[in-house]
């Protein structure tokens, strides 16, 4: 198994959240990259997403709600990214480092995707609770929760 295409990857990954980058659209991830154990599937791991979501004049969107984690062992992150219409392409809104500590946390994120694409009205965000745990030398993302809902954008 060549290791160099798996650390590219990794690292890309790695950066693309430690960088905040908005205006991709989101990647998805494969979900065997890092077995998830008992405690991902657990009630005491989830994220919520608020029903009302704001958009700037300039575009700029915000989203947020609450999450709940335990068992990381590496650095966790809340990512958030938003599709309107009958589109297949969603973008990311920011990440926010996250706290497992099986409290209830608030998160919220902000971005501005591609001008124009996403206007107030219905829209569905997804919602991901990602670690990056190291497995040898590479960090494999590792799924805590993930939430698909859709909310209303209101202009702030």
């Amino acid at each position: 198994m060549r290791v160099r295409p798996l650390l590219g990857a990794a690292t890309g990954a790695v950066l693309l959240l430690l960088t905040g980058a908005t205006a991709a659209p989101a990647i998805a991830v494969p979900a065997t990259a890092v077995p998830p154990t008992a405690s991902a599937a657990a009630p005491s791991e989830d994220v919520t997403v608020d029903a009302v979501g704001r958009i700037a004049a300039d575009g700029t969107i915000t989203l947020s709600g609450t999450y709940t984690c335990v068992d990381a062992t590496g650095p966790v992150y809340i990512g958030s990214s938003v599709r309107q219409g009958a589109s297949t392409t969603s973008y990311g809104i920011g990440g926010t480092r996250a706290v497992c500590d099986g409290a209830q946390h608030r998160w919220q994120n902000t971005g501005r995707p591609t001008p124009g694409a996403i206007v107030p009205g219905a829209v569905h965000v997804q919602a991901t609770v990602l670690e990056l745990r190291l497995v040898g030398i590479l960090p494999l993302p590792r799924l805590h929760a993930v939430k698909d809902q859709d909310i209303t954008l209101t202009r702030s």
